[in-house]
């Protein structure tokens, strides 16, 4: 029997969907729903979309999400796209949704009719919570539900809802999530405000895994202490660096840390401390992550691929594999044909 063994938590995000550790676990499922208004931004919700979406790969049927319009008929994007939504927006449907996204423009009109005051005003009667994107916060504050919150909004839209919602704390931020509020002004504040909303449900394991997933650059230095946002140091983002090009002859510590500039004891300390792992561990965690990549996505055979990956035989990359993910190369699914 293969002691199993657990990814770092700088590497397990990039496995997390093929690690089954929640398999047989009741999901939640947590159901939003987009208002898509006139001219709304077609890239700020589809990185909401994409969030929840990527959610659902890496642990099935966590959520559940639909489209509205606030009539039957088809609504225009910014880009001119033609959208035609799942449903017309009614209080029936608010009852089912546990956040409710008001999608917004730059050409989307600051104007809201009594009828979208009242299903805004329900929702929030009914402990739905409320997310506006792009301009989305406007109609939020004109509805009263902004404030005592802080919020963010576009900023050619920043003066109108500061004038608006006297009692919010308008931001020039990307994103807010002020408890059951949740704005963003931008593309990748929206992104990032649906990566923040699932932390609230789940685990940080699953939001490192749409993150790695969807924001890899911003994603592959982030430390796992204090701060999500922080990038390691630079001699740490050197020696990964280097490890990530030198995954078929990995190199020696003493080497790498020859190339940083560092003691052994110091690159040590900055993986244990930025990065919650050993040199070591980092290193085996990258070169199976690699490897389980070259199965999926190539046609090299395992000999290969423990070759490319620095193993120094296929019975020793095969014991190490199956000790990750509980199975053996050999049963790795192939992705083409």
């Amino acid at each position: 029997m293969i002691e199993r063994r657990q990814f770092s938590g700088a590497m397990k995000g990039k496995n997390l969907r093929y690690l089954k550790e929640h398999e047989g676990q009741a999901a939640l499922g947590a159901r939003a729903g987009f208002l898509l208004l006139e001219h709304f931004s077609l890239p700020a919700f589809t990185q909401a979309l994409d969030t929840i979406i990527t959610a659902n790969l890496l642990r099935p049927e966590l959520f559940t999400s639909k489209t509205f319009g606030l009539t039957k008929g088809e609504v225009i994007s910014d880009l001119g796209l033609v959208i035609r939504p799942d449903d017309q927006l009614s209080h029936a449907q608010i009852q089912d949704l546990d956040l409710l996204v008001i999608c917004g423009g730059y050409r989307t009109e600051l104007k809201a009719d009594e009828r979208l005051l009242g299903l805004l005003q329900g929702a929030c009667e009914l402990g739905v919570s409320l997310a506006g994107i792009w301009n989305g916060a406007w109609f939020l504050g004109r509805a009263g539900l902004l404030d005592g919150y802080r919020c963010a909004i576009h900023p050619e839209h920043r003066p109108a809802l500061a004038e608006l919602a006297r009692l919010a704390q308008v931001t020039s931020e990307a994103y807010v999530v002020d408890r059951d509020r949740l704005t963003a002004s931008s593309p990748t504040g929206s992104f990032y405000m649906a990566l923040e909303w699932i932390r609230t449900l789940y685990d940080k394991g699953l939001t490192d895994g749409i993150e790695d997933i969807l924001a890899f650059e911003a994603s592959r230095y982030r430390r796992i202490k204090p701060s999500l946002n922080a990038s390691v140091s630079g001699p740490l983002r050197e020696v990964v660096n280097l490890m990530d090009a030198n995954l078929e002859e990995p190199l020696e510590l003493e080497t790498l840390c020859l190339y940083a500039g560092r003691s052994r004891r110091q690159i040590e300390r900055l993986f244990k401390d930025q990065l919650g792992t050993t040199p070591q561990r980092y290193y085996m965690d990258l070169r199976i992550t690699e490897a389980r990549r070259l199965l999926q996505h190539t046609s090299l055979n395992i000999v290969d691929v423990s070759v490319a990956c620095g193993f120094v035989s296929p019975s020793h990359f095969s014991k190490c594999y199956c000790a990750y993910f509980g199975y053996r190369p050999s049963k790795e699914a192939r992705l083409i044909k």
